[in-house]
């Protein structure tokens, strides 16, 4: 909370630093003339601390970097720019562990769909309380739903940015949770499967693991990343395939990966059961050896 003289207490949880301003949760604001409220153009990246410390944050802070390059957003400090409110924010809010989001947005302009309009930029770094994930996701394993849609950045100049423009991936959320499922996979005319509503997606066949090709548009997941380099250090086969619905039918293993979500088995596509039905071995290999990365005792 913030006291009278406007200075914030220590133990606030929630807190942003807005162009480098630090504010509560509740004085937290951006104009509604950003075009980032307005038309969703800006970019965004999310990842989670271990011990306190913010996970990958130079990989995250990279791609940021190229997601505006793509956009064509300024960016309006460097790297390292960045990292310092990051530990601000962090140095604040004295979580035990936080998730950090940051956002950088074209700024304000004309009540007009032009970019050219915009005059500087926005960006904001959110530091929140970390929400405990369900055990269960990593122990007994997902479900996941084909859903056909696509992303907003597709045969654009953005294509494969992290950008905030998302209804289509939460639309498809929301149509898998209704069939029961944890989360949609984004499937194409062809049946063609790449990635998911916020994840990355793996198959195990014949020990070997397979993942979509960044050449679809995917977006290149950090978490996908630290595992693919993780599979080479552990001796396990890996490549990029295309694949198809009938690939997770006749897989032994499926997971997904993701920055808060780490490495979660899935067990069931549309209702059906993948392998035996349980996290396979090396899904929960790979899961070990990730939180090792990071730095969690397994």
């Amino acid at each position: 909370m913030r006291r009278a003289d406007g200075a914030l207490e220590a133990g606030a949880q929630t807190v942003a630093v807005i162009d480098g301003s630090l504010r509560t949760a509740e004085r937290a604001s951006v104009s509604v003339f950003d075009r980032g409220f307005l038309f969703g153009d800006s970019v965004f990246e999310v990842c989670r601390t271990y011990g306190g410390r913010p996970f990958a944050l130079e990989l995250h802070l990279a791609r940021l970097e190229r997601s505006a390059r793509g956009m064509g957003i300024e960016l309006p400090i460097d790297a390292a720019g960045f990292t310092r409110e990051v530990k601000r924010g962090l140095a604040r809010a004295k979580n035990p562990e936080s998730y950090v989001r940051i956002v950088l947005t074209r700024g304000r302009g004309a009540l007009h769909i032009d970019p050219r309009t915009a005059t500087g930029s926005t960006r904001v770094v959110i530091v929140a309380p970390l929400a405990p994930l369900p055990a269960e996701l990593h122990t007994q394993g997902i479900e996941v739903s084909s859903i056909r849609f696509g992303r907003t950045t597709d045969r654009t100049r953005a294509e494969g940015a992290k950008v905030s423009a998302y209804v289509a991936n939460m639309l498809a959320l929301w149509q898998a949770r209704e069939h029961g499922a944890h989360e949609a996979l984004m499937v194409a005319d062809d049946g063609q499967l790449s990635e998911g509503n916020s994840s990355n997606l793996f198959v195990v066949r014949e020990g070997e693991i397979l993942t979509p090709p960044l050449a679809l548009g995917i977006l290149p997941g950090i978490t996908r990343g630290i595992v693919l380099s993780i599979a080479t250090e552990l001796g396990i086969p890996h490549r990029e395939a295309m694949l198809f619905g009938h690939d997770l039918d006749r897989a032994e293993e499926a997971f997904i990966t993701s920055s808060l979500r780490e490495v979660v088995p899935v067990v069931r596509f549309d209702r059906r059961a993948i392998g035996g039905g349980r996290p396979g071995p090396i899904t929960l290999r790979l899961l070990d050896a990730y939180r090792a990365r990071t730095g969690l005792a397994v």
